[in-house]
């Protein structure tokens, strides 16, 4: 009896998929809508974001349903969607097409289910990922512990804790921008 390959997804397949997902191992991943405080702490750093990028006339900020195509890293993934991120390069031929390359700076807002061991396994492998496709920057943002960890490509397994009072940055991914944690992880 012949064995049946299932065929490997690509990134047309992820294109068509209705919702956010991404590409890893050769499958289209679906991601679980987030609750309402998590939506609105991304929300803000989105708003943040798209406000610096105006004023400095430098890049792009998206929102949780930009698609950032890559090639194959050796964990299998082959997109990012990152709840917030800021993109400092072309955009793409094709506007209406995910960003060919990874984000600069990825936002990660914690959802209700990111919590406990395995969550917090998934999230590094994760930030590996980004690091290892070539973002500078990643935030791990945790609105129960009211913090924002900062993951810098440079010393990935060394996280900046920010916390209420103190201003977080994206250093080197965006130069001069910094923000209140207060003001982004709010009390919604």
């Amino acid at each position: 009896m012949a064995t049946v390959i299932p065929k490997r997804a690509t990134i047309d397949d992820l294109l068509r998929t209705e919702g956010k997902a991404e590409l890893i191992g050769g499958k289209v991943v679906p991601l679980t809508p987030t609750g309402f405080r998590p939506s609105r702490i991304a929300a803000r750093i989105f708003w943040s974001l798209d406000d610096h990028a105006e004023s400095v006339g430098r890049g792009f900020a998206f929102t949780d349903s930009m698609g950032f195509t890559v090639s194959e890293l050796p964990s299998g993934r082959g997109s990012f969607c990152p709840d917030a991120s800021y993109y400092d390069g072309p955009p793409p031929p094709k506007r209406m097409r995910f960003i060919e390359g990874p984000p600069t700076f990825a936002v990660e807002v914690r959802s209700e289910g990111d919590y406990g061991a395995s969550a917090g396994r998934a999230l590094a492998e994760k930030r590996a990922d980004y690091f290892s496709a070539g973002t500078l920057v990643v935030w791990d943002v945790d609105a129960v512990g009211g913090r924002i960890l900062v993951n810098r490509a440079g010393d990935p397994e060394q996280p900046i804790t920010y916390t209420s009072g103190q201003e977080a940055d994206a250093e080197p991914a965006l130069p001069g921008w910094r923000v209140a944690v207060d003001r982004m992880i709010g009390s919604d």
